[in-house]
């Protein structure tokens, strides 16, 4: 919750209180499987086509019985889930306000709801406020979980904001798992800075983490939606205590270590916009 927010219902609540007016204690928290924050890259480098095919991916996921079977698989047979589009500092947008899906017609619901909003794209690529504004948005939640997940895309690296390393460490610390969808489509982009095979080093290295956080990569757009769905499964009905699922990949094996323990500059976007030195 927001700092103002947070102020204003303290002072509403005193005020109450005074005038013996105080409402009655907000009712329990609605238990669900897992709390899944969707955040989905709709930054310049994504083209409009790629944009309105990943969108489609996700209301697919929701119709499809692998997923439905996956959310009904749970103890409680029900997640709550919202839908995020980001992009730089500050351009961060809840297309799909937190809601419960337990079945078709739920499913449907959310589909309804995405495919209805505006196809939006926006400049640079903040994947470390991407993370902490979804972050946040648990505390807002009506829901509790045993399992708290961002699952979030990107087509390129972090650079602006925070380095994306620090603001993983602050989720992390929150005990919420980081999983990753890097989109590996486009051509070498020079404001990227990294070369698109590369990417999914990039994200397992430098984005995602906690307990059995893994990747799912997109090679090609015709592989759009089963590379959803199937991430959409994984993390639905996975427990906390599979390990970690990383997409293998010819020759990353081979790629050194640095001193910080990743296999790859986890600057290299800001670097390429000037922020940091060579």
């Amino acid at each position: 919750m927001r700092p103002q927010r947070r102020l204003i219902q303290v002072l509403l609540c005193a005020l109450l209180s005074a005038a013996g007016l105080a409402s009655q204690p907000a009712s329990a928290e609605t238990e669900v499987d897992l709390e899944l924050v969707l955040a989905v890259d709709i930054s310049r480098s994504m083209d409009y086509g790629e944009a309105v095919t990943q969108r489609r991916g996700y209301i697919e996921a929701f119709l499809h019985a692998e997923v439905l079977d996956a959310i009904q698989s749970g103890l409680l047979g029900q997640i709550a889930v919202t839908y995020v589009e980001w992009s730089g500092p500050g351009l961060q947008t809840v297309i799909v306000p937190w809601m419960i899906i337990d079945g078709p017609a739920s499913g449907e619901r959310f589909g309804q709801i995405l495919g209805a909003a505006p196809v939006s794209r926006w400049q640079a690529t903040s994947i470390s406020d991407a993370l902490l504004f979804s972050a946040s948005l648990f505390d807002e939640s009506e829901f509790t979980a045993v399992r708290q997940v961002i699952d979030i895309s990107g087509d390129g690296p972090n650079n602006m904001g925070l380095p994306v390393l620090l603001a993983r460490q602050m989720v992390l610390e929150r005990d919420i798992v980081i999983n990753g969808l890097p989109i590996m489509i486009n051509e070498e982009d020079p404001f990227r800075g990294l070369s698109q095979e590369r990417l999914d080093v990039y994200y397992e290295d430098c984005v995602i983490g906690g307990l059995g956080a893994f990747i799912v990569a997109v090679d090609d757009s015709a592989n759009f939606a089963e590379a959803i769905r199937r991430k959409m499964v994984l993390e639905i009905a996975s427990a906390p205590i599979v390990p970690p699922i990383l997409t293998p990949r010819a020759g990353v094996d081979a790629i050194p270590v640095q001193n910080n323990g990743t296999r790859i500059d986890c600057l290299v976007g800001e670097r390429v916009r000037g922020f940091f030195g060579p």
